[in-house]
């Protein structure tokens, strides 16, 4: 398990990673020095405020807190309910850092925004959310012994899984069940923690919540850009020299988010996190940290998570152990997920071992696309995709089968990667008969060809498939099977 947190540093004036310099830690004597007071606000001044800053979900989708709060609002009157208030401090996805960062460091902004929420709605209650790694909790128990809360306030242990921080999957979890999303997609706006109206967001999204009431939507809107004003938090890892959690204005150019981290030049960087876009080093030289600005080059801002490559290790390698890890991330139940993820992982593996062409990944994607019963299909699709185009060149390469000369050094921060005892299967044509038995233990790497032969990719057996490999190999009646160190 992941514990050591980054470390954070500032480009402009610092909001949210203010008083870190000189405190470290804020406790909430050296956060309300630093911060200053908060006072509670009415239903409508907070909407106001939400509106006025357009304050956007940091999460991931950057979904508006305003609509959010407003839907809730309507759901408390309609239903005549009261609502509960949920921030998402699990922070699932392996490459981001960020709401560690303000779990560890900066508590007590959290815990504003949530009270601020809260006050406002007349909330039943309010749900805190964290990862079973355990990064940030102890912090966020002492902050919450410091101060007096302004409802009932509990803090919930979610498995430290991809998909354990999305929403419906949060929801289902608090109310003790599974930690997966739904089947159906429903709002929680609607009906969420114990059947009341739920206004859920990240960590991060209540802590802009806080600064924002202090300083307004004018001062607020003082740093950053007419669209997406205020500041952002990136998570540089990967192959950056100084992996950092930095805070900048948007509409920063990310060139000197890169130089700040000692980026180094590679073949490409992934904006947006798992279930973001890769862009090319040239385009991200041009474009500026903002939604708009990503986009704008192809990318993604995503969870502010930024990942880039050196020209040491094999792109197209380092995409498809992403994949494989999404895929085994499934809640598996639903197809796109259970099979079509799957297929498509085998899709990457074959195409980067020059086994297939693109247009295999390019199926695969598709099959998945918009079929799911949450968005981890999409968001695993447009990795894929986008990984076969911006390393098209590299594609060429090992569809050669001469390959890109690189070995993947496993820098995409994924949990063990990489594989310590990599393993692959090897099949004695001299033996095999074609029974086919293999195909029927492992259907998601090994496939019988149009001869009823099985066929897999020579790449190494995914870490979540292998006890089914190893499954293959016992049942082959003709020993035609065997593992063999990759």
């Amino acid at each position: 398990m992941r514990t050591a947190v980054p470390p954070v540093a500032c480009v402009g004036e610092p909001r949210l990673t203010a008083g870190f310099a000189e405190f470290g830690r804020l406790d909430l004597r050296a956060h309300e020095l630093v911060h200053g007071p908060i006072s509670p606000l009415e239903p409508s001044n907070l909407l106001s405020l939400a509106e006025g800053t357009q304050l956007k979900g940091k999460g991931g989708a950057g979904f508006p807190f305003g609509k959010k709060l407003r839907a809730v609002l309507e759901s408390c009157e309609r239903q005549d309910l009261p609502p509960v208030v949920v921030v998402n401090a699990t922070e699932g996805e392996p490459a981001s850092w960020k709401d560690k960062v303000i779990l560890t460091r900066a508590p007590h902004l959290i815990l504003d925004g949530a009270a601020l929420a809260a006050f406002a709605l007349d909330a039943e209650e309010i749900v805190l959310c964290v990862a079973d790694d355990m990064v940030g909790r102890d912090s966020l128990m002492e902050a919450l012994d410091e101060r007096r809360m302004p409802v009932p306030t509990s803090v919930v242990t979610v498995p430290h899984r991809f998909i354990s921080g999305e929403g419906g999957a949060l929801v289902n979890g608090i109310n003790g069940l599974p930690h997966i999303p739904p089947g159906t997609k429903k709002r929680s706006s609607d009906s969420g923690v114990g059947g009341l109206p739920t206004l859920l967001s990240n960590a991060e999204t209540y802590s802009q919540l806080a600064i924002a009431a202090r300083l307004g939507p004018y001062e607020y809107a003082a740093l950053g850009t007419d669209d997406e004003p205020g500041t952002v938090l990136l998570s540089v890892t990967g192959a950056a020299k100084r992996h950092a959690v930095i805070e900048c204005a948007a509409g920063t150019p990310l060139a000197e988010i890169l130089e700040l981290c000692e980026v180094p030049d590679g073949p490409g960087i992934l904006t947006g996190g798992y279930h973001g876009k890769w862009v090319t080093r040239e385009a991200a030289e041009k474009a500026v940290v903002s939604r708009k600005g990503l986009a704008a080059i192809g990318g993604t801002l995503g969870a502010g998570i930024i990942v880039p490559l050196a020209n040491d290790t094999c792109p197209l390698g380092e995409a498809a152990q992403v994949v494989r890890y999404l895929s085994g991330e499934s809640a598996g139940q639903c197809g796109p997920c259970k099979r079509g993820l799957p297929d498509l992982a085998r899709a990457v593996d074959l195409a980067v071992s020059g086994s297939a062409p693109v247009e295999v990944v390019r199926a695969a994607a598709g099959d998945v696309k918009g079929r799911g019963a949450c968005s981890h299909p999409d968001g695993t699709s447009r990795f894929a995709l986008s990984a076969m185009e911006v390393f098209a060149d590299d594609l060429k390469k090992h569809t050669t089968g001469e390959g890109c000369g690189r070995r993947v050094k496993g820098v995409m921060g994924l949990p063990g990667a990489p594989d310590a005892d990599p393993q692959k299967l090897v099949l004695d044509w001299s033996r095999c008969d074609g029974h086919g038995l293999c195909a029927h233990v492992v259907p998601d790497f090994i496939r019988l060809d149009q001869n009823g032969y099985p066929a897999f990719p020579p790449t190494p057996v995914p870490t979540w498939l292998r006890e089914g490999a190893v499954k293959a190999v016992k049942v082959c009646p003709e020993l035609a099977l065997r593992l063999t160190q990759a």
